[in-house]
């Protein structure tokens, strides 16, 4: 579908567009199931590629708690009354097919791993972003519960993230140089 604009550059929106922050951020929770949905999909992908023992762990582990996440978002649409529904994400889309890109132009090993992290990296920070946005937004808006929900998750993001950085100065980083 065509994005409509005029002469002098503005965008038309949709129709049906959002325009209320409750409806925003529910569109927001909708792209994030389906990230999260699409990423139990390509981490075992990424998972088998990688050859270092520590990555692969991290990788699975970290599907582990997506599939967490997956749920919790569910709890999410259910605290708003609503049924779970998954709206394609591009962003998280374009970013699983870099990290398909990544891997086929990188050999197996040290240099494959490094890869495998910046493009892992690379979601963990695209998520959290996300996560912290709809939170903001669920806060302001008094959705206690789906506040909760969203904290959570955000801090595993957080996490994950901060244990690929250590994973890649400690380990993957210094093999690949």
């Amino acid at each position: 579908m065509a994005t409509k604009t005029t002469s002098k550059g503005k965008i038309q929106p949709k129709k049906g567009a959002a325009d209320q922050l409750k409806d925003f951020m529910i569109d927001g929770i909708k792209d994030l199931y389906w990230a999260e949905k699409a990423l139990v999909k390509n981490l075992p992908k990424m998972a088998k590629n990688a050859t270092s023992p520590h990555l692969k762990t991290a990788v699975n582990d970290h599907l582990n708690e997506t599939k967490v996440q997956v749920k919790r978002l569910e709890d999410a649409f259910k605290a708003l009354k609503l049924k779970p529904q998954a709206v394609k994400c591009e962003a998280m889309n374009g970013l699983l097919k870099e990290a398909k890109e990544i891997m086929e132009e990188t050999e197996p090993g040290a240099v494959r791993d490094a890869a495998i992290i910046a493009a892992a990296q690379k979601v963990e920070h695209y998520e959290i972003a996300s996560y912290g946005t709809m939170a903001t937004y669920a806060k302001l808006l008094g959705e206690k519960e789906v506040l909760k929900l969203l904290l959570e998750t955000l801090k595993e993001e957080k996490t994950c993230d901060k244990d690929l950085t250590k994973l890649a100065k400690s380990e993957i980083n210094v093999k690949a140089k």
